[in-house]
């Protein structure tokens, strides 16, 4: 019988975390004028939409035990691929989001092929992919932007009523993965392969299978970071994505999922995103230079890993 790690196992560290938003957003608000204004937290929300999308993607492959180091390559190339038939005219508004969606999908699920069939460690191939993407998307692009996008794609990147639509993108696919790892059977696998991938065979879950999900989930997910992108930007940018993945990655593991695999969810991983974004908009009003603002992520990073590592051992 396999113990499948209740669903609000890490929840007092989700408190925690909520703790520290509030009195994060509390000084903000205190020591900045712009902080606390609709606009601002529009804008806020706006801009942690891809690497929230990101975030819940990568979440599935750090659940079983693995990593994905090449979302920022992936995103660039499905933008890449995405603008090339997103010309006015040329095709309906579908064919280039899910030529877009396609390549993402298709670059995990052959991340995923490598690292069950071939046997390589996931670190390695997902390194090797990010090169690789991203020598793609300079390859289609000719090393200059996508331009003369459609208007009906770039609009994605606008607001449906209140909200913006790069938002309501994060939301649905935030509430759909929390159900699909709370509620159903193969969401539960994740959790059994990162706890114990060798329990979770002998009681007949399909660990090929489970993880060949997990890598195809994150790439679908990273396609549509993609396309999103493009939209907001309004080009199929070729270095686009730089260093998006240890974003990504940090949010998630601040969230309480766990470098081992087997613990973790998508909530945390919500407020995982937040916390960053929120920390980035902060360090931007108060005028902090962006080399600063680079050690301060690292340092994030570096405690988040370590707050992992402390917490599996005991």
């Amino acid at each position: 019988m396999i113990h499948f790690p209740a669903f609000d196992r890490n929840l007092r560290h989700r408190v925690g975390i909520v703790v520290v938003l509030v009195v994060i957003a509390a000084l903000l608000a205190l020591t900045t004028d712009s902080f606390a204004t609709a606009a601002n937290l529009t804008n806020v929300a706006r801009q942690v939409s891809i690497n929230g999308i990101l975030a819940v993607g990568v979440t599935f492959v750090l659940l079983t035990g693995g990593v994905d180091l090449s979302l920022g390559s992936v995103v660039a190339l499905s933008g890449v691929t995405c603008a090339l038939f997103a010309h006015p005219g040329e095709y309906p508004l579908f064919v280039p989001i899910c030529v877009g969606l396609l390549t993402g999908g298709l670059c995990g699920l052959l991340n995923g092929v490598l690292v069950t069939r071939g046997g390589i460690a996931p670190f390695i191939v997902t390194l090797g992919m990010m090169t690789v993407a991203r020598g793609l998307a300079l390859i289609l692009s000719g090393g200059k932007p996508v331009a003369n996008m459609m208007p009906a794609l770039t609009d994605l990147a606008g607001d449906l009523g209140p909200l913006p639509i790069p938002v309501l993108c994060f939301a649905t696919v935030a509430l759909l993965s929390g159900i699909f790892l709370g509620r159903f059977r193969l969401g539960r696998h994740l959790y059994a392969v990162g706890g114990n991938e060798q329990a979770a065979r002998a009681a007949g879950v399909s660990v090929t299978r489970v993880k060949l999900l997990a890598y195809g989930t994150c790439g679908l997910l990273t396609g549509l970071a993609g396309v999103v992108l493009a939209a907001r930007i309004t080009t199929g940018q070729p270095n686009a994505g730089q260093a998006y993945e240890l974003d990504a990655i940090a949010a998630v593991v601040i969230g309480g999922t766990s470098l081992s695999g087997g613990v973790g969810s998508v909530i945390g991983t919500i407020l995982g995103v937040l916390l960053i974004g929120i920390i980035n908009n902060g360090l931007d009003l108060q005028g902090v230079s962006s080399y600063y603002q680079a050690v301060i992520k690292g340092v994030i990073i570096v405690g988040a890993v370590w707050l992992d590592r402390r917490q599996s051992r005991s």
